[in-house]
């Protein structure tokens, strides 16, 4: 794993925008050890063009959870043909997993987290081992959720590994203008009131007035506890590599 100090990172590049980071990022303090991890959800594509603007061959992480919506794996091959991506790597959940723990494929239904763990968490674990990376480039931003309020642009997370976070400043409004203004094709969702887009069944519309994430794991809610779950997990500290879950 890198030696490579977080507070250096911070110090020299944590004030940089986000093409200036992602350029120091990618060509010189992680060159051949970054990738970027992308849901191709709602506003994935204007970060993936940030990338793509430095280096088109950086690996783009997907996540297959097996239960995307038909319409985000085709907008994975329209923003592949539109940014010209060339190092798309699609890791799906171990097949062992899925017939011991969710041979039904409703596991989501009652342990959200768990499903979560077999189809995002443990993929992404496996991706980032196999591609020996030592840093990872999310989408992340403070606006978005509570637990997101605090977020710095360079982080270090517990696997050792750090968390590029160049749109964590970035407003919903700037966002939306620099998705404009770059032509991008919107995920087909979006018109249908989805801001957020995440696995078909855990997902919903998101009324007037509501967190873009709010349509998120909003089944949740009704589950034991009443919390609505609010994160996957891929970037939770405290996500163990093998949960005590008898998988």
């Amino acid at each position: 794993m890198s030696a490579i100090s977080l507070g250096r990172l911070q110090t020299f590049y944590g004030h940089m925008g986000a093409h200036e980071l992602l350029y120091a990022m990618v060509k010189q303090e992680f060159k051949d050890k970054i990738a970027i991890v992308s849901s191709f959800g709602a506003g994935s594509a204007l970060l993936l063009s940030l990338v793509a603007e430095v280096d088109k061959n950086v690996p783009v992480i997907f996540l297959d959870t097996e239960k995307h919506f038909d319409l985000t794996l085709e907008y994975v091959k329209t923003i592949e043909k539109k940014l010209r991506l060339e190092n798309i790597k699609i890791y799906k959940p171990r097949e062992d997993l899925l017939n011991k723990t969710d041979p039904s494929g409703e596991l989501w239904r009652t342990q959200p987290n768990r499903c979560c763990w077999i189809r995002k968490v443990e993929p992404l674990q496996r991706a980032l081992d196999e591609g020996n990376y030592d840093a990872l480039i999310t989408g992340r931003k403070r606006y978005q959720t509570e637990q997101r309020a605090d977020m710095e642009t360079i982080e270090m997370h517990e696997d050792g590994r750090f968390r590029i976070n160049p749109m964590a400043s970035w407003d919903r409004e700037q966002v939306k203008e620099e998705f404009k203004l770059r032509k991008l094709p919107e995920h087909p969702l979006v018109k249908e009131g989805y801001p957020s887009i995440g696995c078909a069944p855990c997902t919903r519309p998101v009324k007037e007035g509501e967190d873009e994430r709010s349509g998120r794991w909003a089944h949740t809610a009704e589950l034991p506890g009443g919390e609505q779950k609010v994160e996957c997990g891929i970037h939770i500290e405290g996500m163990p590599t093998r949960p005590d879950w008898n998988i």
